[in-house]
């Protein structure tokens, strides 16, 4: 990953600023810059992936003109050629060919990308700033007004702290100008019409689209990795990568010392599939000693995506700290696209669609929050091959009926997709869905809660709890982590919309904690 800053004001002093900017330098540790420019100033951490010199360095400069981004932009070499007609592109880098891309097409341009990004571009000509993030959230984006009422941009709340009374994450989907405001130019989670198509023609188009997927993410200057719970999805990226690659790829699970349930499963697709695997091992000791970074660095104060959250960074900790990886393929997202375990409670096939739109449309609030910032910590970079918009659009457009758990087996389609392929032993094809939180280790938050209850008397607890007006705390593991996130990020609870939890109007989901475990289908899933 990256990181971008821009504060749109010249009365901050410089030292604040310096401060403000240097809270995420482990997202870009080869190469800081903080310039001065019309506005204010525009600063970048770079994390060499593509154009690995120095010549790829960040912002861009053109014509007079500025740009700024943290992202993968997709297929950019023939582009790139293209551009190189008319424009001096120097670098090896994907991100130059921003500025020629708006001299082409103005704003449009956010709607053409194939890509993940968070950017920010200065028009000399117009003198205005226009930011954009991605339609899914895939690479964060937050802004604030300073206390004259400029606006300031960065890649994470910690950046904008002490700068502005409020943060907000940019809205998905939307670019932002000093002369419109903010307009949403793409909601991939809005359908048209459904694709009215049998199983088997869908699933023919599913595989076909997540591999082409995996394979443009294999597109790096950089050593590229994979994260491999076991799991459906994480399996599946990692046996489309291991089909496309001509040398064993290099695979990473983790689990608990006690009672890792996927470790097995992810043992087991790794010797299917021939990759080079490594586990690694985490301890109560670890988890507990972890919790606070953990939510210092996430900026959440969500049940779910701190237990989800321990794994992925102690994992991404050992890669950084061992490794020569720079770039991970992940397996998230797909769970929003094609149903969780609460799903299967879904009353009807429009229920369980409207879910999937409202999971899409806040996923940079949760799981893709917790892939980016346990990655991006480490100073590595993410890449979710199921967050690719032709893969999710065309998934959120498939008839919701065809999507519920009809075979007593939640993802059919997908899992159908692959069936002939045989990428993937039968055992892990056709597993069960666990929560990572769960399969790490059920004994990790059965430890995190023990530890939440020895802190808290029950008097202490009901009193904490009612000091909060906005989603106020409900166990003493979400009071735990509201303090924690309180500490570091005072009065921004406001950054998340509402704690992860199954959809409690659909009867069997009224439920006070958010793990599978709770539901009364979990069944096989955490053996």
């Amino acid at each position: 990953m990256c990181s971008i800053f821009t504060v749109l004001s010249k009365d901050v002093p410089y030292d604040k600023l310096k401060e403000c900017f240097e809270e995420t330098r482990s997202r870009g540790p080869d190469m800081s810059r903080l310039i001065e420019f019309q506005k204010g100033w525009m600063g970048f951490h770079r994390l060499a992936i593509m154009g690995l010199d120095e010549k790829g360095m960040q912002p861009f400069e053109m014509n007079g003109d500025l740009a700024v981004c943290n992202g993968e932009l997709y297929g950019f070499r023939p582009i790139r050629e293209r551009l190189m007609e008319e424009h001096p592109l120097v670098s090896g880098s994907d991100c130059e060919i921003i500025l020629p891309l708006y001299y082409e097409y103005g704003t449009d341009l956010f709607k053409t990308l194939d890509a993940e990004f968070a950017m920010i571009i200065y028009d000399h000509k117009e003198d205005m700033v226009i930011a954009a993030r991605d339609p899914i959230g895939i690479r964060p984006l937050y802004y604030g007004k300073l206390d004259d009422g400029s606006y300031a941009f960065a890649s994470e709340p910690k950046n904008l702290t002490g700068l502005c009374a409020t943060i907000t994450p940019f809205p998905p989907g939307h670019y932002w100008s000093e002369k419109d405001g903010f307009v949403r130019y793409c909601d991939p989670a809005a359908v048209g019409q459904f694709t009215m198509k049998d199983e088997e023609a869908i699933s023919h188009k599913l595989n076909r689209l997540l591999c082409e997927a995996v394979e443009k993410r294999l597109d790096a200057d950089a050593p590229v990795g994979f994260l491999l719970s076991g799991g459906l999805d994480s399996s599946l990226v990692c046996a489309i990568a291991q089909k496309l690659s001509r040398k064993p790829i290099r695979t990473f699970a983790i689990g608990m010392d006690t009672d890792a349930i996927d470790l097995r499963y992810a043992r087991m697709a790794a010797e299917y599939i021939g990759s080079d695997h490594t586990e690694v091992i985490m301890t109560k000791e670890e988890v507990l000693s972890s919790l606070e970074d953990v939510v210092r660095l996430l900026g959440t104060w969500d049940i779910t995506t701190i237990r989800a959250s321990m794994g992925m960074y102690l994992v991404c900790k050992y890669i950084h700290e061992n490794t020569d990886i720079r770039v991970l393929l992940t397996g998230e997202i797909s769970d929003e696209l094609f149903g969780y375990k609460y799903t299967d409670f879904a009353p009807d096939a429009n229920a369980f669609q409207k879910e999937a739109e409202k999971r899409i449309r806040e996923l940079h609030m949760y799981d893709v929050l917790r892939a980016d910032r346990c990655i991006s910590v480490n100073s590595l970079e993410a890449r979710v091959p199921f967050g690719d918009l032709k893969f999710v659009r065309y998934a959120m457009a498939i008839d919701p009926v065809l999507k519920m758990n009809r075979y007593h087996m939640g993802k059919y389609l997908l899992r159908k997709a692959f069936e002939d392929d045989h990428i993937l032993p039968d055992e892990i094809l056709w597993r069960q869905k666990a929560a990572f939180s769960d399969a790490v280790g059920h004994s990790m938050v059965d430890d995190i809660k023990a530890y939440a209850e020895e802190l808290y008397t029950d008097e202490e607890f009901r009193e904490k709890c009612a000091s909060f007006t906005y989603c106020p705390p409900f166990t003493k593991e979400s009071l735990l982590y509201r303090e924690l996130f309180e500490k570091y990020y005072p009065s921004q609870a406001g950054m998340i919309a509402d704690f992860w939890m199954p959809n409690k109007e659909w009867k069997g989901c009224d439920v006070n904690d958010p793990s599978a475990r709770v539901l009364s289908n979990y069944g096989d899933s955490g053996k």
